[in-house]
């Protein structure tokens, strides 16, 4: 099978298209390099202000075979809609301006400077993404956790994309994501008429203070990132919770991880891209090993080592964590 090409633009496409200086590039290629998932993350624009409005089809029309000399009931199908907001996540950074001209190349070490700041935006973007729940942090997006936290599906029909790994020690439990990243089935988005979610504005030089009273002058970065999730048609995400890896074996693993490639309907739709935390690829990679694997493989894209289960990447990501409880 092979590997769908994206056709949507990413955070680093549409960063190239708005920035011909070169400036926000240095700043997406600085977070794609420690966060995977943006190099497949589809990224659109908003259709609200501060979000973004979706109208899902939740039925089909009903048809029939027809007789002759009898007719057909008129039907419809039916749809919902479901409003998902952008989360704002922002940071300062100073620096003393003595220091920054130092190296003579003030722009270049304000970047590196910068760096820090960046990979905690980076951090928490991803850890939302995962886990963001407004219910309990309003102020930032809904994350794909809590729409997919049951194996009930009289609770969620989503729960027919929640595959139960059979872990049982809550609080030591990890997920593998499958995600179909496309403009119609789960992308993330910025708000209607911003520049790309992520926005950075250099302040100048400005007076700074020391803490304790005292005044000199620096420099400030202001490093804005609006963005949210759309989970379009959930029939293109799965989740395969309840991962305990001191007991579950390969076999059960890849069993679930072929479940969870059987549960899309169509791959062509968008592109098709597992994640995992760096223990479960660890044991995936262990796996390729074995004489009977069929699965998985490690291939070379542009220069990169490519760990992928039937053709399928397997990316790492940091932010899914080891510590989940069970979803039941």
């Amino acid at each position: 099978m092979p590997v769908v090409a994206q056709k949507n633009p990413t955070f680093s496409d549409i960063a190239k298209r708005l920035d011909p200086n070169g400036k926000v590039d240095i700043i997406v290629e600085t977070l794609k390099n420690t966060n995977e998932i943006l190099e497949d993350a589809v990224v659109l624009e908003g259709n609200l202000p501060t979000g973004n409005k979706t109208t899902m089809r939740s039925g089909l029309p009903s048809v029939a075979w027809r007789m002759i000399n009898q007719g057909v009931q008129p039907s419809k199908s039916t749809t919902v809609q479901q409003t998902d907001n952008c989360g704002n996540l922002e940071a300062y950074a100073e620096i003393d301006k003595d220091l920054a001209d130092l190296n003579g190349n003030t722009a270049s070490y304000r970047v590196s400077e910068d760096s820090a700041f960046l990979e905690a935006m980076n951090q928490q973007m991803a850890n939302t993404l995962f886990y963001g729940d407004t219910s309990k942090n309003p102020e930032r997006f809904l994350g794909l956790a809590p729409r997919f936290n049951t194996l009930d599906v009289k609770k969620a029909a989503s729960a027919e994309n929640v595959i139960d790994a059979k872990g049982t020690a809550s609080g030591k439990l990890s997920s593998i994501w499958l995600m179909c990243w496309g403009a119609q089935t789960v992308h993330c988005f910025y708000p209607k008429g911003s520049k790309a979610g992520f926005v950075h504005t250099d302040k100048g030089q400005v007076t700074l203070q020391d803490g304790k009273g005292g005044n000199f002058e620096g420099y400030r970065s202001h490093y804005k990132w609006s963005i949210g999730l759309s989970v379009r048609d959930w029939r293109y995400v799965v989740r395969i919770a309840n991962i305990d890896l001191a007991t579950i074996t390969d076999d059960a693993l890849i069993e679930a991880m072929v479940s969870a490639v059987e549960s899309l309907p169509n791959q062509n739709l968008g592109k098709p891209v597992f994640y995992v935390n760096k223990n479960v690829r660890k044991r995936l990679r262990n796996a390729i090993r074995r004489a009977d694997n069929v699965h998985l493989g490690i291939r070379e894209v542009a220069g990169k080592k490519v760990v992928d289960f039937d053709e399928i990447p397997v990316r790492r990501s940091d932010a899914l964590v080891n510590t989940e409880t069970r979803v039941v």
